[in-house]
């Protein structure tokens, strides 16, 4: 699970957005940043899951310092460009369809069919600071997040 990566440095990756630009995680080096990986677009979900990320969005961009927010799924980028269309999400959404990024990052799928939503809070250094995976609970894990970003900027460890 993506657990194992806290501590570590997390896989570098090149994805293409909805807009059609390659998007690199080392474009965002010397940032923090929150990469979550989710399901699918339109499921129940994920669909509550990327709106939390939007209704936080502003928070996060306003921590001291702002926090970049990211989401990945295995969607084509015509579905990626509808979704971010139809709910407005003012954040990058990466089409990985070979999972090749989301297994890099320990991503797992349950019964061999339902992809993870995990979430990951990477440093300025990119180093792995928090994971947080949130297969039911698609609200509590930004509020997870938060909480393991005020902790580090306070000077606290992640355990």
């Amino acid at each position: 699970m993506g657990n194992k990566l806290v501590g570590q440095v997390a896989p570098n990756f090149t994805l293409p957005s909805s807009t059609e630009e390659m998007v690199s995680l080392a474009d965002y080096d010397g940032k923090w940043k929150v990469i979550f990986f989710y399901a699918k677009d339109g499921s129940p979900t994920c669909k509550r899951g990327c709106l939390t990320f939007k209704e936080q969005y502003d928070l996060f961009q306003s921590l001291t310092p702002p926090v970049e927010v990211i989401g990945v799924s295995q969607d084509s980028l015509e579905d990626h460009r509808r979704f971010k269309t139809e709910l407005d999400l003012p954040f990058a959404l990466l089409s990985d369809p070979e999972r090749d990024v989301a297994d890099a990052y320990g991503v797992p799928v349950h019964l061999g069919i339902f992809p993870s939503k995990s979430s990951f809070l990477i440093g300025p250094d990119r180093k792995v600071h928090y994971c947080y995976d949130w297969l039911f609970r698609p609200r509590r894990h930004v509020a997870r997040i938060l909480d393991a970003f005020s902790s580090l900027s306070a000077g606290g460890e992640m355990v």
